[in-house]
């Protein structure tokens, strides 16, 4: 399995801890670092910029929204990532949803899956470099009824360009099996991964005449080490808010893909309960709903055997690469979690 992480520009204490960190998690041999925007700071503007401060690591947008920039803005960007970085550039997209595309950026949510697929689409016909003619039912290039004629861009990506779909629903990972080069997943419980996930993949890939070779499965989670089990039940009980927040806070009143992703996998009732809670105001109610069991399943925290254990599991569920979320409230204690969750990964991906 590679290693991975995912970090948003300013989610540090300070801009330059982030950069600081990107650095450290090179030298400690992190194979690939995804830069996020959310809500928060934008990917490339932060990718260009780490892209001049490491030599080796892979750096992939994780992700960039649908709707935030037109589809050939997307190919601009990504080509000039991937030309100045000498090929070291992912390009992850991701639907995002409906709070933030319609709530933060003003545009449609509306049809994401017919987005999603026409966007990939055009981006990977300006990659080849023609002149861009395209008629779809979200798009069309040139404007009809304008006085445009099809153009190319000046520039060529110098080096492959993968692409990485953000995906939890059936539908999109369907999409993801049939178009991508790898899979951006989340809220992923391994014992349960066949059914919720695999089938849709499976069945996008086939339809392309691939397989599960053809797709990198990058899969994250928080990493945390507990050097006992009292310690354990702490780190558990400090994550149920943030997860009652993913279930109930990420998304609209009527569309949350992490609620339905967990509610594919076994708690659909309590995911729902979980929702409606945090939607009327009581966060700590919410919380107080969140299993051991859910967080425990979701996350990669634990004592270091249990976290052993639990890379072994995500390695025999089909996982090529491991996106870690390391713990900590300093820079050093985030870089000395990545670094020995990347040493067990080693050793995980070594032994039979």
């Amino acid at each position: 399995m590679r290693t991975a992480t995912t970090i948003e520009a300013s989610g540090g204490q300070h801009w330059s801890q982030q950069a600081d960190f990107v650095v450290e998690a090179e030298k400690l041999g992190l194979d690939v670092c995804w830069v996020a925007e959310a809500w928060g700071s934008d990917a490339p503007s932060a990718l260009g910029y780490y892209a001049a401060l490491t030599d080796r690591m892979l750096l992939g947008s994780g992700v960039l929204q649908l709707g935030t920039r037109t589809p050939v803005a997307v190919a601009q960007t990504a080509i000039t990532l991937s030309n100045l970085s000498g090929g070291r550039f992912l390009l992850g997209l991701g639907a995002s949803g409906p709070q933030v595309i319609e709530g933060l950026h003003g545009v449609p949510f509306a049809r994401p899956l017919a987005r999603m697929r026409e966007t990939v689409e055009i981006v990977r016909r300006v990659f080849d470099g023609g002149k861009l003619s395209y008629r779809g039912s979200r798009f069309s290039i040139p404007l009809p009824g304008g006085e445009a004629v099809p153009m190319r861009l000046s520039t060529r990506p110098e080096h492959p360009v993968p692409v990485y779909l953000a995906a939890l629903s059936p539908a999109m990972l369907r999409l993801t099996g049939e178009v991508a080069d790898g899979w951006l997943g989340t809220s992923f419980v391994p014992e349960g991964a066949a059914g919720a996930y695999f089938a849709h993949l499976d069945e996008g890939l086939a339809r392309a005449g691939r397989t599960r070779a053809d797709l990198d499965v990058c899969q994250g989670a928080e990493v945390a080490f507990a050097p006992d089990e009292d310690a354990l039940g702490a780190l558990t009980a400090g994550r149920k808010k943030e997860l009652a927040f993913s279930l109930g806070g990420m998304g609209s009143a009527s569309t949350n893909f992490y609620n339905a992703a967990y509610s594919r996998q076994g708690w659909a009732e309590v995911a729902a309960e979980v929702r409606e809670r945090w939607q009327a105001g009581d966060r700590d109610g919410a919380a107080g709903l969140v299993t051991d069991e859910m967080v425990l399943a979701t996350t990669l925290i634990g004592t270091e055997p249990m976290v052993r254990r639990r890379l072994r599991v995500w390695r025999d569920a089909g996982v090529t690469t491991v996106r870690l979320y390391p713990a900590g409230t300093t820079l050093h204690e985030r870089l000395a979690t990545l670094g020995r969750a990347i040493e067990l990964v080693r050793e995980v991906d070594g032994a039979s």
